[in-house]
């Protein structure tokens, strides 16, 4: 195995903000499994946490989830001004802009993510339900991160498992 890279300043502080708001490289591993095992039935939990953890050193990846998380926290605190307060805090269906946060993960890695990516979004397994539940504080943005990460992390492996990355 080669050696890893030393994690910079961004890559530690979207990593920690990920596991402050709640979300384990094992939740989104279990999304991926979710998403891929009936593609490879061999599939391990070992595997989908490496493909996170590529996803997941990306500088495009890090910094859409430190924006989208200051975002969530400043509506959680009400520090935003309405009426986007109002729109993030009740996570409005006309405001797209978290989808569009999220697909800039999911564009790292292709096409077939944008697939994987609405189907969990529509299905919300897991931790997504978790961070869906608005009793848990204000996710709008998280959510759709998480799973644009899962899915990025599919489309890795989907690419990797057919030699092709």
């Amino acid at each position: 195995m080669s050696k890893e890279k030393e994690m910079d300043i961004v890559e530690k502080t979207a990593r920690g903000w990920l596991s402050d708001r709640g979300v384990k490289i094992d939740d989104i591993a279990d999304l991926v499994y979710f998403l891929q095992v009936r593609y490879y039935p061999d599939l391990t939990m070992d595997i989908c946490k490496h493909n996170i953890n590529r996803v997941l050193a990306k500088r495009e990846v890090q910094n859409a989830i430190l924006t989208g998380i200051q975002l969530d926290k400043l509506a959680e605190k009400g520090l935003l001004e309405e009426p986007i307060q109002g729109i993030i805090d009740r996570d409005e269906g006309l405001y797209g802009v978290d989808e569009i946060v999220a697909l800039s993960i999911v564009n790292v890695y292709g096409s077939i993510g944008f697939t994987n990516y609405g189907y969990i979004d529509k299905e919300k397994p897991g931790i997504l339900k978790f961070l869906n539940d608005k009793s848990n504080g204000c996710h709008t943005f998280l959510d759709d991160i998480v799973g644009a990460i899962a899915a990025a992390a599919s489309s890795r492996l989907a690419h990797g498992a057919e030699a092709v990355e």
